[in-house]
């Protein structure tokens, strides 16, 4: 912060003194231009020369210095002088550096120096020379201290204002480069840095988001796939010792399909995670999606006995990913068709709002222990235990839901409907 402190109010102090000399230049630019001919002053300065000249004909050298005396009473600030070629006619003194002052344009940028004017001109044998001293620099200095002050409070200000944000925004960079992913900006100032901050907060987003997915899939993957690939060498060590080498064989080859689903699923988990503005989003109308899966479904549920029916209906439009959003749904839908008792029902559900539309199925099944509802969204978690991949799945299903829902800022949550169980979503609906 000192130093965006200190070099606001360097470029304020170097304005403040740039600012006093052009004051300064400008002043005396008018100065000279106000004994113009057609000015005012210009044409008072022009009577005075007459005068002059009158007096210096009519009583010589005398009368011209008494003339002179008294037009300095009235300006006491100001000198006079009438010459001829150069030289004063009352004392005899050579003004010649007085005409050339008068003549030079760069004399008024020295602001030290005095004001010459001669009238009607420096190139005329007579000439009635005004000489105006420079301003006293020094009467300014007191009001430019006060506005230095002024100006250095106000640095201070701009210092915090743009310092302090600045300060944070570092120290939020190095904590996300040193392993702290969740380290955010936070900013809601609308202006540059309130920008980049929000870049930076997008960009650390999808980089945790990505990292984290990465771990998750990491963990799991190492997780399970220490079962199956003990189940598959068991087999293979069959293939080779067991006398019904077919049997083992067809081991061998449930095995391998067993892990090829893992993977699938795996696979799944991890293209649900990311940025949804990444993707290809189109507007996606609710009903069509629903009823389109029920019926890819009934031929899973017809194996069972049992039936789906639809309930309600929504003609609210979705901004989603199609295939994403079909996949989340779609894998409710074989849950609730794997736990629901042969001949029952699966019921589906539609409503909306203003803002939501909402997708409920619910199955007639034994349901969930109230300590375990909160856990069956959680990867490769199985309310029995003892399951595999034949009577329960891999315990992925719901996980993708959950990602793929909160991917499109949605939510999702079950609960026990007794008897059964209802898986709810709510899904915001296009802008």
């Amino acid at each position: 912060m000192k130093s965006v402190y200190l070099r606001v109010l360097w470029l304020c102090f170097g304005t403040l003194v740039f600012a006093l000399g052009g004051f300064l230049v400008i002043s005396r630019i008018m100065t000279q231009r106000s004994f113009d001919k057609g000015a005012p002053i210009g044409r008072n300065a022009g009577l005075q020369f007459e005068e002059a000249g009158l007096e210096y004909e009519n009583g010589g050298a005398k009368a011209l210095s008494t003339y002179l005396a008294w037009q300095h009473s009235f300006y006491p600030e100001l000198e006079f002088y009438y010459t001829k070629k150069g030289r004063d006619l009352v004392t005899g003194v050579d003004r010649s550096s007085l005409l050339k002052m008068a003549k030079s344009r760069w004399s008024l940028m020295n602001v030290m120096g005095p004001i010459i004017i001669a009238v009607p001109s420096a190139e005329s044998e007579y000439a009635f020379i005004v000489d105006i001293p420079p301003k006293n620099v020094a009467l300014y200095l007191p009001y430019y201290l006060l506005l230095l002050c002024a100006v250095a409070l106000l640095c201070w200000g701009l210092a915090v204002h743009f310092g302090s944000p600045l300060n944070k925004f570092t120290e939020t960079v190095r904590s996300f480069g040193a392993g702290d992913l969740s380290a955010r900006v936070g900013f809601t100032r609308r202006d540059e840095i309130g920008d980049v901050a929000r870049a930076f907060d997008q960009m650390a987003d999808r980089i945790e988001t990505l990292l984290t997915a990465e771990r998750r899939l990491l963990q799991d993957i190492s997780h399970e796939l220490r079962s199956p690939l003990a189940r598959l060498s068991f087999a293979a060590e069959l293939t080779r010792t067991s006398a019904d080498r077919d049997g083992a064989a067809m081991r061998v080859h449930r095995e391998v399909d067993r892990l090829t689903d893992l993977v699938q699923s795996l696979l799944q988990v991890t293209r649900a995670e990311g940025d949804l503005d990444a993707r290809n989003l189109q507007i996606v109308g609710l009903d069509g999606l629903v009823r389109e899966l029920i019926q890819d479904c009934e031929i899973e549920a017809s194996a069972r006995n049992c039936q789906m029916t639809l309930k309600g209906s929504s003609h609210l439009q979705l901004r989603a990913d199609p295939e994403l959003l079909r996949r989340a749904i779609e894998n409710i839908f074989r849950n609730a068709i794997r736990h629901a008792p042969a001949g029952s029902n699966i019921e589906v559900t539609l409503n909306s709002t203003a803002a939501n539309a909402s997708v409920s199925v619910r199955d007639y099944g034994c349901g969930v222990p109230a300590e375990d509802v909160a856990n069956i969204f959680k990867p490769f978690f199985r309310v029995d235990n003892s399951r595999d991949t034949a009577t329960g799945g891999v315990g992925l299903g719901l996980a993708i839901a959950q990602r793929a829902i909160l991917v499109h800022h949605g939510q999702i949550w079950a609960e026990n409907a007794e008897p059964g169980l209802r898986v709810s979503v709510d899904l915001p609906v296009a802008g």
